[in-house]
């Protein structure tokens, strides 16, 4: 287990530090929804919030073509304002073309997972933001945008086609694919969003980030817990239901992938958190001079990297402004 949490997190944190940072991290997301609960009026604890959410007609969209014609619009208004926005936050833009699309028939599945396919290097196939929509159920108001974000603009999309269009590096940095990496970029994308304007402008939508985010710290929690400290499968299942909305069969499901897959889950989140304390490194060290545009290049500008030398890649950079 300690070789698989190295190999997925591609750091030497051991299993009690990433519980450690899970059992923080999911205290500091449930006190942030308990504040959206608080500035949305809804009486209770946060089981009943979880409850309300879940139970109010007008966050889910309708399960017919006019519900999915509207899922559709939506989450493209969502991606175009972020793409006009991108200047203002990279100096690197994507060449490739991004298109919004329903899965084809033949292989959608109800409630399976919104998901990026990639394009081609040469351009000739577009990245896809692919969408299931035969159970509109399963796709609430609440989680449009932050998807949008992980899987579209700024998220995979972003890191995916920059990397792809590289010049100058080895063609496996142009190409490789790490869990770390690539996921902490995706969820660091979703925080990121928050700073551009126009986006998670109800609440409800802003609660929809948090649950996207507290999925992932309670996998450091529960992973650990199941492979180091001994937890059975519903010892697992229950701290995910005393910190999460998302159904029960999800998390029966997740804590069963965690099970068979030992440490992959933890990638994500240490992923994200490892760029969040590097862009607060840059910001403490350059004050006036630290520029997000910069910043987000050197993060996306050398290809996927293990979390280490995307440190000493970020700590020349801030050498390099300094020196400037």
């Amino acid at each position: 287990y300690r070789h698989q949490l190295r190999q997925n997190t591609t750091t030497e944190l051991t299993a009690e530090q990433i519980h450690e940072i899970g059992l923080a991290d999911v205290a500091r997301l449930r006190g942030e929804m308990e504040a959206i609960q608080k500035k949305i009026g809804v009486e209770g604890d946060l089981q009943a919030f979880f409850a309300h959410v879940a139970q109010n007609p007008a966050l889910q969209y309708p399960n017919t073509d006019e519900g999915r014609a509207a899922y559709m619009a939506d989450t493209n208004a969502a991606i175009d304002n972020i793409r006009k926005l991108l200047p203002d936050y990279f100096g690197l833009l994507p060449k490739a073309p991004l298109e919004v699309r329903r899965v084809e028939a033949f292989r959608e599945q109800p409630g399976a997972a919104q998901h990026y396919y990639p394009g081609t290097a040469d351009g000739s196939r577009p990245g896809i933001y692919y969408m299931h929509m035969s159970d509109m159920s399963a796709m609430p108001k609440t989680e449009l945008e932050v998807i949008a974000y992980h899987e579209a603009l700024p998220g995979h999309h972003m890191q995916l086609s920059i990397a792809q269009e590289l010049t100058g590096l080895p063609k496996f940095r142009t190409q490789l694919m790490l869990s770390a990496y690539a996921e902490g970029w995706g969820l660091y994308s979703e925080r990121l969003a928050k700073e551009m304007p126009g986006t998670y402008q109800d609440p409800y939508s802003d609660y929809g980030r948090l649950v996207s985010e507290m999925w992932r710290a309670i996998r450091l929690v529960v992973d650990t817990g199941l492979h180091a400290k001994g937890w059975t499968e519903a010892q697992a299942v229950e701290y995910f239901a005393q910190n999460s909305s998302i159904p029960r069969a999800a998390m029966e499901s997740e804590v069963r992938r965690y099970l068979i897959m030992p440490g992959q889950a933890t990638s994500y989140k240490i992923g994200m958190n490892k760029m969040l304390e590097l862009r607060a490194k840059a910001e403490n060290a350059l004050g006036d001079k630290f520029d997000i545009r910069g910043f987000h290049d050197t993060i996306l500008g050398g290809g996927a990297l293990p979390l280490d030398l995307l440190e000493k890649r970020v700590d020349g950079w801030i050498a390099a402004q300094k020196a400037a």
